[in-house]
């Protein structure tokens, strides 16, 4: 005779309704059954022996301990412009709604919080550098600039003309600038700050660039000397890898101001690194870096200008998260030449015939590039790596080919040599970790094999893309996974339907969440418990707009109701 509730997936069998092992509640008239019933339950995530109806009835109790008792942090003013529900509202609504609408309202509410207390630290840090901040003009006649574009043997683009426009005014302003300098691979950014260190260093300044790696590092030292040397300039290359008596020459003409434009890697941020006179930060692949670290090397000069750079296309939305407090400068086009890349997603079974079209192009004169995740191989994992692969391809598949390896474990001074040898042409095939992910740029090279590329992000897929089509060839990527599920295999199909950066990013960034897109080094993320970028846009650029109207109105959030 007792009445019963059931919940589950139901299913139509020979005509009639069933449910196949149903959770089931006894029906009876008390309060504690109304939490369970009868109304739009919660379902939370558990732990071990927590039971769902323990769970909702705790979240019940502490909701009834502190009704009427949250300080509500959102200015009545601010509640009343967006249309939100006060807080407590707001978190009974969230756990207990009346109907899904209130819900919906409920969320909002606590996401447009969340996402101006984030706000207000980023617009707050930016209003401080336009106000407080006092930097210096650096507005060049644009000699150098010019002698320089007039060597180049293409024409830069529109959006490389307007990328230069935003970064010249800014320089020209006597604040220091902060701009993000984004574009997708081979959009030509270092040709636009190769522009603006020429302005900086014709204002009589000096600049730097720091690179997150010492391939990248050393890529850009070669690219810059050779825009400068025929200018008259000295750049030069400090990373920790020199010799004791090449760091301390070097260290010695940044000092005195012989050396004009210095690249390194973090060692330019030791205590011993002094500029005579640095105008202008420029740091590269810069999520790859703390908070701290680019501090540091922008307390190397007065308030210089800083220009950070990305190969990693950021989606409007995030780059409104994480970089609020930067100008923001997107290259979209790229340079004429750049050769579209074949991609195409494979199986294991599929991999002789992909080392045979290696071999082809080996024939053709062209140079290949073979990725793997790790660099050696764990009883952990079931995938393959570099070290390991080095060897048999040697051996058997790739036998009679001229092989490199290049990994994060080797020193420096080997990376630069099988680097080198793969630059010039010795090499046929260099066999790599993600190591070669930024700043490889070999013309020659047409083929990227990644295995197991299910093992990395969509993002540093399509960077490692990047590093092949930079030549008049015809190139090929070459994705190789073993995916455990339809969607991890659709994940990579992403890329062989698009070669937008901004695109894969968006889908990388849906995909992964933005603490695994960006890794643990970028410090300065901040960790959102309820609101989602990409989801909630319009709330973000609304919280951005109050953030600014609370801080024009009150810079120091003093008056009480904005505190």
């Amino acid at each position: 005779g007792d009445r019963l509730v059931l919940f589950g997936k139901p299913a139509r069998r020979k005509g009639a309704f069933v449910f196949d092992h149903p959770d089931f509640e006894l029906v009876r008239d008390d309060v504690e059954e109304s939490l369970h019933m009868g109304r739009i339950v919660p379902v939370y995530p558990l732990t071990e022996n927590l039971p769902q109806r323990a769970m909702r009835r705790i979240l019940w109790n502490a909701l009834d301990l502190v009704s009427g008792r949250v300080e509500d942090i959102l200015p009545a003013p601010t509640r009343e412009r967006w249309g939100l529900m006060g807080v407590a509202e707001a978190l009974v609504q969230a756990h207990f709604p009346e109907h899904l609408d209130r819900a919906r309202e409920a969320r909002a509410r606590l996401v447009f919080e969340e996402f101006l207390c984030m706000q207000l630290v980023l617009v707050a840090r930016k209003l401080q550098s336009e106000r407080v901040w006092v930097g210096r003009s650096l507005q060049a006649e644009g000699t150098l600039r010019r002698r320089f574009l007039a060597t180049l043997p293409f024409e830069l683009t529109a959006g490389q003309e307007q990328a230069l426009r935003d970064i010249r005014a800014d320089m020209a302003r006597p604040r220091p600038m902060h701009r993000l300098l984004q574009g997708d691979v081979g959009s030509g950014k270092t040709v636009v700050a190769a522009c603006a260190m020429l302005d900086a260093i014709e204002c009589g300044t000096q600049a730097a660039v720091m690179a997150p790696t010492e391939i990248l590092a050393a890529q850009h030292a070669r690219t810059l000397h050779g825009y400068l040397q025929p200018l008259g300039l000295r750049t030069a290359l400090l990373t920790s890898s020199l010799a004791p008596e090449e760091k301390v020459a070097a260290r010695a003409a940044v000092a005195d101001g012989r050396t004009h434009m210095v690249i390194g890697t973090h060692a330019l941020i030791q205590d011993r690194v002094q500029f005579k006179d640095l105008g202008l930060v420029v740091i590269d692949e810069q999520h790859k870096f703390g908070v701290e670290q680019r501090g540091l090397l922008y307390e190397k000069g007065v308030h210089p200008d800083v220009l950070v750079m990305t190969a990693t296309p950021i989606p409007r939305t995030l780059a409104m998260t994480l970089y609020g407090d930067l100008d923001v400068t997107t290259i979209r086009d790229l340079p004429g030449g750049r050769q579209e890349v074949v991609t195409r997603v494979i199986r294991e079974g599929q991999l002789p015939q992909a080392y045979g079209f290696i071999r082809k192009q080996v024939a053709k004169g062209r140079q290949a590039y073979i990725v793997y995740a790790l660099v050696e191989e764990t009883d952990r994992l079931d995938v393959k790596a570099a070290t390991e692969m080095f060897h048999r391809l040697a051996t058997e598949a790739l036998a009679g080919l001229r092989l490199g390896l290049v990994h994060g474990q080797m020193t420096a001074a080997d990376k630069d040599r099988a680097m080198e040898q793969f630059r010039r042409g010795a090499l046929d095939v260099l066999v790599a970790t993600s190591v070669i992910e930024v700043g490889v740029d070999v013309a020659n090279a047409t083929v990227m094999l990644v295995e197991n590329a299910e093992r990395f992000g969509l993002a540093q897929l399509h960077q490692l893309r990047g590093r092949i089509g930079r030549g008049p060839h015809k190139s090929f990527c070459v994705l190789q996974g073993q995916p455990g599920t339809p969607e991890a295999w659709q994940r990579l199909k992403v890329l062989e339907e698009t070669t937008d950066g901004f695109r894969i990013a968006e889908e990388d960034f849906r995909l992964r969440g933005m603490g695994n897109l960006f890794g643990r080094e970028q410090s300065g993320a901040p960790l959102l418990r309820v609101g989602d970028p990409l989801r909630d846009v319009t709330l973000l650029e609304e919280a951005r707009q109050e953030a600014f109207r609370l801080l024009e109105q009150d810079p120091r959030l003093e008056v009480p109701a904005h505190a």
